[in-house]
């Protein structure tokens, strides 16, 4: 088995995306992305990708030896807390419309409100490496507190659960250029 220090990743910096599930879906690592809005500064603690499987064992009458473990159930989310306050942070993290005039903008807050389906681009950098994460339907689940208090950051996290594409034949795509030939 070969060591290789230089095949270690760290994501040093990157940006997510969001847009309507009918945006162009990228192709790979490069290019620019259509149809997309980057929601700007992301919490010190990154973004988390988080996969969750159940399962059930089948066990033979014999010893009650386990002969087989069914996936019963899995989901794919991405956990992360928005820094800057704009028009698009705040609609994806309430699910709500703004409404801008010269004066002000103004939302209305309904707790149970998603926002519905958007489609994701996740770009992860590690110098001249990136990952590309890109999720086609998604949809905010779950949000966090949102705290009012001098010298923090007004934040707003959420976590985006990922729902299967048959476009693409799964939740999400990965593309990263450490992985090329």
């Amino acid at each position: 088995m070969a060591l290789a220090s230089a095949n270690v990743r760290v994501a040093v910096t990157g940006e997510i995306s969001v847009g309507a599930t009918t945006a162009a879906a990228p192709t790979g690592t490069g290019g620019a992305l259509t149809g997309f809005t980057g929601l700007g500064y992301v919490g010190e603690d990154g973004v988390t990708e988080s996969r969750d499987r159940s399962t059930e064992d089948i066990k033979a009458w014999q010893n009650g030896d386990t002969v087989r473990t069914l996936v019963t159930e899995g989901s794919l989310t991405y956990n992360f807390k928005l820094l800057e306050t704009t028009k698009a942070a705040v609609e994806l993290a309430y699910g709500t419309t703004v409404t801008q005039s010269v004066t002000d903008g103004n939302y209305v807050i309904v707790p149970t409100s998603t926002g519905g389906r958007k489609s994701f681009v996740i770009d992860v950098v590690d110098g001249s490496n990136l990952r590309r994460i890109y999720i086609p339907q998604g949809e905010v689940t779950e949000v966090g507190d949102t705290v009012y208090a001098n010298g923090e950051a007004i934040g707003y996290e959420v976590t985006v659960t990922c729902y299967a594409d048959a476009g693409i034949g799964g939740n999400a795509k990965v593309w990263a250029t450490s992985l090329k030939s």
